[in-house]
């Protein structure tokens, strides 16, 4: 089901699990490992996207590295909610681009005794906390931050470098716009 040893599983209720990182670290290749595990396990699963994403598909999940599951796209957070009453988990990727309102939905969606597995990005491309990420961070039970590659020296990244000269805060985008970066190698890009 999970890498949580089975003695550290709970029991008869649900729970929140975050992965969390740069971009390229591997967050929806996790996501998407978590959620076939599930579903070998015979569990019914449920994933949403944002329709904001549409980078690689409109109707899956899908890595930096091609790896895919169907989901479904929705513009608001609060769709999760018709389409999960059946699931016993529930994945979410790109959370950074969802309001406030994940956090209450993971949260009731836990206290009804399902599996929450949220994924995005805890930092902006200028370093700052990318919210809603750290409110889901603080009331998971379960906390994954996957490193990337730094893509000048080498050395684990765990920030997002924009190669463009956007000041927006959300510009979608994969290598083309950005890359990863270590703390070292990180630089916020002047504005124009």
């Amino acid at each position: 089901m999970t890498d949580i040893p089975p003695h550290q599983l709970p029991k008869d209720t649900g729970w929140i699990e975050v992965i969390t990182g740069c971009m390229f670290s591997g967050k929806t290749e996790e996501l998407i490992r978590r959620l076939r595990r599930a579903q070998i396990a015979k569990q019914k699963v449920k994933i949403f996207k944002p329709r904001i994403d549409a980078r690689y598909s409109s109707n899956s999940i899908v890595s930096h590295s091609d790896q895919s599951l169907p989901s479904i796209l929705i513009d608001d957070i609060i769709e999760v909610l018709e389409h999960a009453n059946d699931a016993q988990v529930i994945g979410i990727d790109e959370a950074q681009f969802f309001n406030e309102g994940i956090v209450y939905i993971s949260n009731m969606l836990a206290s009804k005794g399902k599996r929450v597995i949220v994924a995005g990005l805890d930092q902006d491309y200028t370093g700052k906390p990318f919210e809603p990420i750290p409110q889901l961070l603080a009331i998971a039970e379960y906390i994954t931050k996957q490193h990337a590659i730094c893509v000048v020296c080498g050395n684990p990244a765990d920030k997002t470098q924009r190669k463009t000269s956007e000041s927006e805060r959300v510009v979608v985008g994969a290598a083309d716009i950005y890359e990863a970066r270590c703390r070292k190698c990180h630089y916020i890009p002047k504005e124009t």
